[in-house]
């Protein structure tokens, strides 16, 4: 294989120039992407979703190279620079986005992708690294992965699974660990798939086996199976745009099928009010809007106007309007990310929006409030798998910041439940302090004015009763669940 590599590896690969060709376009927009994640804190899942509809003419194949090497670098990012580090005299190759993205690619390749010929790995991206950094810069990248190829030539190919815990920060090993456990930290970090599924979120009362039956035969190259903890759940592989499927917006929607499980574990019911406090741009307020029905209603309030004007766009004609708006917006995942237009509006009804800043105040938010949901601000940390990148932009002092965000937000939130109403707080992490941390700070009593008690409770919802084990919080995980990771506890609010 050293030699193969030593070679640049242009004849013989028995692949052909178009595969070649190929291979390169994916590698270039992986390359775009992992440049704009560490050039412009760009969101890789975005990044990615852009360059792919600016190469339409990538076989899915490439697709899923370039899919995996912007995930795979990301998430093993720490551990391949090591390893280079090792075999190189100087670091100056990674101040260029470009030409880090093309040596880190090769190294990836030759340490963890099977499929990709050592030659092929390191020819290509000499190739863009040449590109991106002249002659200079591609003589170092074939130097520099040569030697990578010899020594997993020699020692053969790492785990992939200890590079990814080895590329987490110090701090996050710890706080999952503190929060975990040793063995199930360390099977949060290197849990797959990557990236996730799809999740579909379907309204109450559709039969999902007769959806999946219908999305089957709709994308016969796509998979499409039951959820393991939402019952609304179908999870999606190679769906692609989620407007091309029968029932996108009028029975049901893209999210995550952990962020499903939350808005579910509310326990709303027909007739209530219900109030979702962090709402963004509502995909769990669609969801309970229809759990209210008939005779409840869903407010829906959040710090950012531009996400509720989104969710007004959605959700805001009544319920008497007409069936069957055309889809204008692509489906969002893990509880809004993106615009989600078209959705039916005889079901889908958010009854008034707000703009509030619970940590000043409630604003012109009413009070009484059958239930409230608080999907809190957070480190994300429950999304690493989807969002690998948010390793790298989260440190230890965020925590403890974030935690005084959460409880400020939840306490003024509960000002708005009736007395003896519910309140579910939740979060997309798994870390200790943002999760049972933060739960017995709402549950202490507090000194400060405003009027009520948030008294711990068990679930009534039979989902999160099953998940809970009958207690009053449950945390979701990806190894376990299938899901992202997330945090979900029940109170019972009263007032004072």
């Amino acid at each position: 294989m050293a030699d193969r590599a030593q070679r640049g590896g242009r004849g013989g690969d028995g692949g052909g120039a178009a595969a070649r060709s190929g291979e390169g376009a994916a590698r270039a927009v992986a390359a775009r992407v992992l440049a704009r994640v560490w050039g412009s804190d760009a969101f890789a899942s975005a990044a990615l979703d852009a360059e792919l509809r600016r190469a339409p003419a990538l076989d899915p194949r490439d697709v899923g190279l370039a899919t995996e090497l912007v995930y795979g670098v990301l998430r093993a990012q720490a551990a391949l620079e090591a390893r280079i580090a090792e075999l190189a005299a100087k670091g100056r190759w990674t101040a260029d986005p470009l030409v880090r993205a093309h040596v880190l690619m090769g190294a990836y390749s030759l340490c963890f992708l099977d499929r990709v010929p050592s030659f092929a790995a390191v020819s290509e991206a000499v190739d863009g690294a040449q590109a991106a950094g002249g002659p200079r810069v591609g003589a170092f990248a074939n130097a520099v992965l040569r030697k990578v190829a010899a020594a997993v030539e020699a020692g053969g190919r790492p785990p992939l699974a200890d590079a990814v815990v080895a590329s987490a920060p110090g701090w996050l090993r710890g706080a999952l660990r503190r929060s975990l456990g040793r063995a199930a930290a360390e099977a949060f970090l290197s849990a797959g798939p990557v990236p996730p599924p799809t999740g579909l979120c379907l309204s109450p009362g559709e039969d999902r086996e007769s959806w999946l039956a219908a999305l089957r035969g709709a994308a016969p190259a796509a998979t499409f199976e039951a959820g393991r903890v939402s019952p609304a759940a179908i999870v999606a592989r190679g769906a692609g745009d989620l407007r091309r499927l029968p029932g996108f917006g009028a029975a049901w929607i893209g999210q995550e099928e952990g962020a499903q499980a939350l808005a579910f574990a509310l326990g709303a019911r027909p007739g209530e009010r219900v109030l979702d406090a962090c709402a963004g741009r509502g995909n769990k307020s669609w969801l309970l809007s229809r759990a209210v029905l008939p005779g409840g209603a869903v407010d829906a309030a959040d710090l950012y106007p531009a996400k509720l004007s989104q969710l007004r766009a959605a959700l805001s004609a009544p319920p008497a309007s007409s069936e069957g708006a055309g889809a204008e917006g692509a489906g969002a995942e893990g509880g809004g990310a993106g615009a989600r237009g078209g959705l039916e509006r005889a079901a889908a009804f958010v009854r008034e929006t707000y703009a509030v800043d619970w940590t000043v105040g409630a604003g012109d938010v009413p009070e009484g409030y059958d239930r409230v949901l608080v999907d809190a601000p957070c480190s994300g940390v429950g999304t690493l798998r989807r969002r690998p990148e948010i390793a790298l932009r989260r440190a230890a002092d965020d925590l403890p910041r974030l935690a005084d965000l959460q409880v400020a937000i939840a306490r003024r939130a509960a000002t708005r439940a009736r007395d003896g109403g519910r309140l579910v707080f939740a979060v997309c992490s798994v870390l200790r302090e943002e999760c049972e941390a933060v739960a017995a700070r709402l549950a202490a009593p507090a000194d400060d004015d405003l009027g009520v008690r948030i008294e711990p409770a068990p679930f009534d919802a039979e989902l999160a009763r099953e998940l809970a084990g009958g207690g009053d919080a449950f945390r979701l995980l990806p190894h376990v669940h299938g899901t992202d990771g997330y945090f979900a506890a029940m109170f019972v609010v009263r007032r004072r």
